[in-house]
């Protein structure tokens, strides 16, 4: 996950202040989004089951429980470590998105550098598709990395590009992708809706975060919203439709809600209190 200037890690999950080093006053749009409960139980032991099926010392440690727990106390953070290398990935693919952008704008910029580190990685392969979207849809950048506030609501976020695609304006959203069995880039979630649906709220930009300052929303609020899935193999744009996104809205402002109240609850203190026996 990038890390913006305003944003900070938090007990309550990442928040946003109004200027660098500030204090934090909203929760983030990903934080907002994640307290949707997910169920993650059966994909954490598929990867676990895995990790121990594929480790190369498993036929000599058959009949040797030490050694076979060994193996299953490793395969126990097989989903951790694949999350964490997926979220690093993202990353260098998000970074060099974000430097092709500054560099079509005539910014200062790092796109050598962000190529160079994909293909340190292996990974050259997103960045050779993410150029061949870029030419075939004629992107035209008109900023990189936006940070939105939306005071009514109470969130902030990150967008990671606002550009003209086809005499529209565009909301964007990257989603680095790994490969499925057909070698096709894995589908977006549609949780991404939501993401969207949020960014187009916002009522501020950030102009300069040492300062704190900010801009009302310069861009248009029926501006078509993408999710762009990045792969190896290709590059998926997909359109939020009109239609759903009221009630993306809606299921998203509930669960700020849901994100007050925890905070609030969490702030209480202990909840229970033990009741003695009444006197003989």
């Amino acid at each position: 996950m990038t890390s913006p200037m305003l944003a900070q890690t938090t007990e309550y999950g990442r928040m946003y202040a109004r200027k660098a080093n500030g204090v934090p006053e909203v929760p983030s749009i990903t934080t907002v989004i994640s307290q949707a409960s997910t169920d993650m139980e059966g994909w954490i032991g598929h990867m676990a089951a895995t990790a121990v099926i594929q480790d190369e010392r498993l036929a000599d440690c058959v009949g040797n429980p030490a050694k076979l727990k060994a193996i299953a106390r490793q395969a126990t953070s097989a989903a951790a470590d694949y999350r964490d290398a997926a979220a690093r990935r993202g990353d260098r693919v998000h970074f060099y998105a974000e430097n092709i952008a500054l560099r079509a704008m005539g910014k200062p910029h790092q796109a050598a550098q962000a190529r160079e580190a994909l293909k340190e990685n292996n990974e050259g392969a997103f960045a050779d598709r993410f150029d061949e979207w870029w030419e075939q849809f004629k992107v035209r950048p008109l900023a990189a990395e936006v940070t939105v506030w939306n005071s009514e609501v109470g969130y902030a976020g990150t967008l990671d590009l606002v550009a003209e695609i086809g005499g529209r304006v565009c909301l964007i959203d990257f989603k680095t992708k790994g490969t499925d069995r057909n070698g096709r880039a894995k589908s977006l979630d549609p949780k991404v809706v939501m993401q969207l649906a949020a960014g187009v709220k916002a009522q501020e930009i950030s102009v300069d975060p040492i300062a704190g300052t900010w801009d009302e929303w310069p861009y248009p609020k029926d501006a078509m919203l993408l999710g762009v899935a990045l792969g190896e193999t290709e590059v998926v744009p997909m359109m939020a439709q009109p239609h759903v996104l009221p009630a993306y809205w809606r299921r998203f402002w509930a669960l700020r809600q849901v994100w007050e109240t925890n905070m609030n609850v969490a702030g209480l203190g202990q909840p229970l209190l033990a009741v003695p026996a009444p006197p003989a």
